[in-house]
């Protein structure tokens, strides 16, 4: 009886032994200094949140299509380069604005710049992805890569090299200060807008009707087919849905930072590991996934006892991307399919 027993691979001790002193290392950091911990604790929330609407784009669209969308990211700072041109030249919006100003401006320019995102993002469906529905999968991940450059160009013609900011029309003065512990308004704001987001998605993919056909399209598109759904139409308006994430995740991140026509790329990956990490086609996984990057970066670059430092951030991440597709592609939340995935 005992000897049936299968004793834990190597692989999976050694996953808990990295897991454990992780945890060690963070519950120290919070002894030595609870002020700073806490602190970073909340930017990580704050930066996991905007991850998790770009992840919930490539999560959908690998739910739909089983693609990856290394445009996607494009699409986001591209969107986010557009929302400058929206608050500043058409709105006139500055920290000088008045507040009723500031509230129907930015509600505006969130609209404007989702419904920019999903056009964009459908047009890259239409034009490049379309056609490729049956092609094997090389020539589609090929395209998608070059319709990454072709986005990210587009953004560098238009916008220059420069990174591209706006005033701080959200105040940066504190909700609350315990103990030296500190949010301000403008992190808290990037929250007020991505909790509402997530629900509304959430509802929309499980309740509505069209929620319905896109998950019976993941499922199986011919038989969605066969009942009467639009395809074409659903994997359409899944593109629009997902450039629209990447649209309000660009305003959003304008709030917080600055955008480069190349801010995309490295965010994309990310997000991409945020995804992955979470189990990609899963919608609280790309969520969960999102924070847990979110947390990662702020420890790693906020911690101050034997923390790496934020010249290491990309290479934690691109080691937790390896990780998961070597060990665990399905991700935390995803289901394992017979192609691992």
């Amino acid at each position: 009886m005992f000897r049936s027993r299968k004793r834990p691979a190597l692989l999976s001790i050694l996953g808990v032994v990295f897991v454990c002193l992780l945890v060690a290392w963070l519950i120290v950091n919070a002894i030595k200094t609870p002020t700073d911990f806490f602190n970073v604790l909340l930017i990580g929330i704050t930066q996991g949140s905007v991850y998790a609407l770009v992840a919930l784009g490539y999560t959908l669209v690998y739910g739909i299509l089983q693609l990856i969308n290394f445009a996607h990211g494009d699409v986001f700072a591209l969107s986010g380069l557009f929302s400058t041109t929206v608050i500043l030249s058409w709105f006139g919006l500055s920290d000088a604005s008045t507040t009723l100003g500031i509230v129907v401006g930015l509600g505006a320019t969130f609209v404007i710049v989702a419904a920019f995102g999903g056009l964009v993002n459908s047009t890259i469906e239409f034009v490049a992805y379309r056609r490729l529905r049956n092609a094997p999968r090389l020539a589609v991940l090929i395209t998608a890569v070059g319709m990454s450059f072709i986005i990210q160009n587009i953004s560098l013609a238009i916008y220059g090299v420069n990174a591209h900011s706006i005033p701080p029309l959200i105040s940066s003065n504190n909700i609350f200060t315990i103990g030296g512990v500190h949010y301000a308004w403008d992190a808290f704001f990037v929250i007020l807008v991505t909790a509402p987001v997530l629900v509304l998605l959430s509802w929309l993919v499980k309740s509505t009707r069209q929620g319905k056909s896109m998950r019976a399209t993941s499922q199986d598109p011919e038989a969605a087919a066969i009942m009467g759904i639009d395809v074409n139409r659903t994997i359409s308006f899944t593109f629009v849905l997902a450039g629209a994430l990447a649209g309000i995740a660009g305003v959003l991140y304008l709030v917080e930072f600055n955008m480069r026509y190349d801010t995309g790329f490295q965010l994309g990956l990310i997000a991409f590991t945020a995804a992955v990490l979470g189990g990609i086609g899963n919608l609280t996984g790309a969520v969960v996934g999102a924070l847990l990057i979110g947390l990662i970066q702020a420890f790693n670059e906020g911690l101050s006892w034997l923390a790496p430092g934020s010249d290491w951030t990309r290479s934690l991440v691109f080691a937790i991307l390896i990780a998961i597709l070597v060990f665990r592609p399905e991700g935390l939340l995803g289901e394992r399919t017979p192609e691992g995935a």
